[in-house]
């Protein structure tokens, strides 16, 4: 450790907290309750000692009255505090800890530096357990009645990063229901599950006692073949759900806006991002407890919704970034400098990272290297353009994750520091290393320097490159004619943009127009009928029903889709797509379905609700099966809306005929988020519970019961140990949701990828959860996953607004990395054209003959045509040949 004369040391009453770098104090915090100056005046040695006068006593409180024409309350969430309820031992037992302790300690800038250890002793844990539903599904006094949604997940995340530390540590999760509801959650509970040591146990725990020399824990639970059990754990993580923002009484009184009964921000139902007040929107957890991508899709949604009502101003108070002349170093000997990223525990807890900046500035051409603990973070960005100036540097390498999300930012520091962004090289020292090597410490060390002297060679053949503009057709193309894509539709229009609308079938609403009411008491004809009759209506946009689409070509800002339809084939030029296709419904094969008119699936159940049919409303018994056609070899995911679904038709039948028998026959109850309160409302109107496994599946055999014809269904109750056998008069089965028939189709069209399961697979998961790969082309609806109808409609504006980020340019800038032809070597043999999948290259007339030729503007810059030459006539700009193969040349 580098000695720095700002050390927390020399505050008097340790009120001075700092993380250390090799060198470099990465972030200060000073605690209130400890600090003398703030208690009693005295001190201010931090403030005298800081060399940047970046601590300073002396600011007032001051208020700034602001103009606005709309508002966004984004004031997040409260984790739960576990003190309330005496019975956690939060805060007398040492080694209980909360989910938020234990991730601090999972974390480089922790307490410990993303080691794990115990507050008691601090020992290395190894036999760890998570207790579920901390301060969430209770009615206790100070517990919360709803499902916080995200805690199953993210125990789950720290199962698998306490096993990638310690491999041979035991984790036990006591858990409810597991609610791993989002896309591809499944796959990750199967992925914990399944790894050595790990132990997921349903049942209620208790912390029973402290052991008072080992510090130990112990836990009382139950199991359904020895009874109740107790057993001593080193740590225990107590998996804390999620509460409303603090002081929300007061936030929603200021604003004049309404809460829900649970404090947070009421809904409306056919918006849940419009508060009860006009203007004022809400995004992210303020609607209630969710996950990072319904956060990030809510923000960009609320931003549209503020769009339409601001769309006048757009652009009046927008200011242009001027970056520095940029500098030629063309003709300089290479002078790089590498910058070494931590990413918190993902790569410093695997790569020695010191040792590896130690190693690089022994490397040709290195004049400066350094370590960062989130070469992302806006300050460590700052100092990558600053010490480039500084040094008077010409290439820089980050070593760090995936330039797949983050080389745009790196490429931008360069060009405030005046140097063209393509003398920027990425060393992927996380996805190719840290992350596939975390249990080989030493060899992963050697990889990092091996990769980075790797992209040090190449970074010395680089050139500068020219980016360009493209001009930005303003008009707008929304595929699918269903709630998301009339919802996105909308949007986009009421922000003064022309949108192209086409739908497959011969009306709109899509699989809307089979619902017929919300578990919130949402009217969805009505509404359904309202949002078509507005978007028939909305002079902007044009509707195509009964459409194909036949061809889609072009790029962002420019693309020329064919629609055939009853108006013949119009060809729509756009600046955007939206995919928003919608999805279908798995016709089960199973439990008698197609074979008895009795067994019909959950929509169908809705249908003849809605229809008021007397036979199924009167029926003295029904049953439903869970997870039908999902969470199984063929579709390894949960179909998310099935639970609440079941749930809603239950409630609306025993609200139709009180004394009708429901049995729901299901392996997880997902009714997470404020639909838990509907879950317990069905159980308190004596709708019964069972579940079952997946080995062990419900029975269906058509009989009959004293001459009454039934629905034999026989089940193993899993609490009693016995099968039981449920003589029902319809079974309704909630049928998994599967990804639309045109799906590929419309995947190979617009050049967009899928995931496993055949749904649209989003840019990424967490950051980009409603844009695409390639550029310019969006997604929203259960094209993208299952959803509820509010998190659709949260989407489908999550979509309009990133459409509208785009429309709202004149220009976009295009890469400069693309391929180029050397005529001479080229040999007209059209390997090129045909490899091409973007139409980029094509043939021209010379002297010489027919030579191949790249248009730039549609280059996606993949370098396949590169691989088929011949006679090496074609070269991708910023990866030529004397740049890889020196790479290659460097790994020897």
């Amino acid at each position: 450790m580098v000695p720095d004369p700002f050390n927390q040391d020399i505050s008097a009453n340790k009120a001075v907290h700092i993380y250390f770098s090799q060198a470099v104090p990465l972030i200060t915090y000073i605690d209130p309750e400890s600090c003398l100056y703030l208690k009693e005046k005295k001190c201010l040695i931090c403030q005298g000692v800081c060399k940047n006068d970046a601590i300073d006593f002396n600011q007032t409180e001051e208020k700034v009255e602001v103009n606005v024409g709309a508002i966004i309350l984004s004031p997040g969430l409260e984790p739960f505090d576990p003190k309330v309820r005496n019975e956690y031992g939060y805060g007398k037992m040492q080694n209980v800890v909360t989910s938020m302790d234990y991730e601090r300690l999972l974390c480089a800038t922790g307490p410990y530096e993303g080691e794990i250890r115990r507050a008691s002793d601090q020992k290395h844990p190894h036999k760890i357990a998570w207790i579920q539903c901390v301060g969430s599904r209770r009615v206790t006094p100070g517990d919360n009645r709803y499902c916080s949604s995200v805690c199953c997940t993210y125990t789950q995340k720290q199962v698998i990063l306490t096993k990638d530390h310690d491999p041979e540590a035991e984790c036990t999760i006591f858990h409810n229901d597991i609610r791993s509801y989002g896309k591809d959650f499944e796959r990750y509970y199967q992925k914990t599950e399944q790894l050595p040591g790990i132990r997921f146990i349903r049942s209620y725990a208790s912390i029973v006692s402290e052991n008072p020399e080992s510090k130990n824990v112990t836990i009382r639970y139950a199991t359904t073949g020895d009874g109740v059990k107790e057993e001593d754990f080193d740590m225990v993580v107590l998996s804390v759900g999620l509460n409303p923002p603090a002081d929300f009484k007061n936030l929603a009184s200021k604003f004049g806006i309404e809460l829900n009964e649970h404090g947070f921000c009421k809904a409306i139902p056919y918006n849940p991002m419009e508060t009860t007040r006009p203007g004022i929107f809400v995004s992210g957890a303020f609607q209630g407890p969710s996950d990072i991508p319904e956060s990030v899709f809510t923000a960009s949604g609320a931003g549209s919704q503020c769009g339409e009502l601001l769309s006048y101003r757009r652009g009046e108070l927008a200011e242009e970034r001027i970056y520095p002349p940029e500098r030629d170093v063309s003709q300089e000997e290479p002078r790089i400098g590498v910058f070494v990223c931590h990413c918190g525990a993902n790569i410093g807890r695997v790569v020695n990272v010191p040792s590896t900046v130690e190693y690089t500035l022994t490397l040709p051409h290195v004049v400066y290297a350094q370590e960062q603990l989130f070469s992302c973070a806006t300050n460590c960005a700052k100092e990558i353009t600053d010490v480039t100036k500084e040094k008077g540097l010409n290439r820089v390498v980050v070593a760090a994750c995936s330039p797949r999300t983050l080389e745009p930012l790196f490429r931008d520091t360069l060009r405030e520091a005046g140097i063209n962004p393509y003398y920027y090289e990425m060393a992927n020292i996380r996805e190719h290393n840290s992350w596939v090597h975390s249990k080989e410490k030493e060899e992963a060390t050697q990889k990092a320097k091996d990769i980075i002297r790797m992209s040090v060679a190449r970074a010395c053949h680089l050139e500068p490159l020219q980016e360009f503009d493209l001009p930005v057709d303003k008009t707008a193309l929304v595929v699918g004619g269903g709630l998301a894509g009339m919802t996105c539709a909308l949007s986009i229009a009421n922000q003064g943009h022309e949108v192209h609308l086409v739908e497959k079938e011969p009306d709109l609403g899509g699989t809307a127009r089979k619902l017929h009411y919300t578990l919130e008491g949402l009217d969805v004809q009505a509404y359904l009928g309202d949002l078509i009759r507005r978007v028939y209506q909305h002079p902007r946009i044009h509707v195509y029903t009964d459409a194909i689409i036949s061809d889609a070509s072009g790029y962002v800002g420019n693309f020329v889709t064919r629609v055939k339809s009853e108006r013949g084939l119009t060809v729509i030029k756009h600046g955007a797509a939206v995919i928003a296709v919608g999805a279908d419904v798995y016709k089960p094969t199973e439990y008698l379905y197609g074979k008895d008119d009795r067994v019909m699936t959950h929509l169908e159940l809705e249908e003849q609700i809605a229809k008021g049919n007397e036979k199924v409303i009167k029926a003295e018994s029904l049953v439903m099966i869970q997870c039908v056609g999902c969470r199984n070899e063929d579709r390894n995911y949960c179909s998310r809306i099935c639970c609440s679904v079941s749930i809603k038709n239950a409630l609306k039948l025993k609200e139709l005929n009180p004394r009708m028998d429901i049995t729901i026959l299901f392996r997880d109850m997902r009714t997470y988020g404020f639909k838990e309160d509907y879950y317990r409302e069905a159980s308190e109107k004596d709708v019964k519970f069972i579940r079952y496994t997946p080995e062990d599946k419900p029975q269906v055999e058509a009989d009959q019961e004293e001459g009454r014809p039934v629905l034999r269904i026989s089940v193993t109750d899993l609490i009693l140990g016995k099968r039981l056998v449920i003589d029902a008069d319809y079974l309704a089965l909630a049928a998994a949701v599967i990804p639309s028939a045109t799906t590929r189709e419309i995947a190979g069209f617009f050049k967009v990828t899928l995931s496993l399961d055949g749904f649209f697979k989003e840019a990424h998961v967490k950051l980009r959860p409603v844009e695409f790969g390639t550029d310019g082309v969006y997604l929203c609806g259960m094209a993208h996953y299952p959803k509820l109808m509010p998190e659709t409609i949260n989407q489908a504006y999550g979509a309009a607004g990133r459409v509208i980020t785009l429309l709202s340019h004149d220009t976009v800038i295009a890469s400069g990395s693309v391929c180029e032809v050397d005529e001479n070597k080229c040999i007209s043999c059209g390997a090129c054209i045909t490899a091409c999948t973007y139409g980029a290259i094509y043939f021209f007339d010379t002297l010489e003959g027919k030579k191949a030729r790249v248009n730039p503007v549609l280059c996606k810059g993949d370098g396949l045509c590169n691989t088929k030459c011949a006679t090496g006539a074609i070269q991708l700009k910023h990866y030529t040949d004397e740049e890889i193969l020196d790479q290659i040349d460097a790994a020897a």
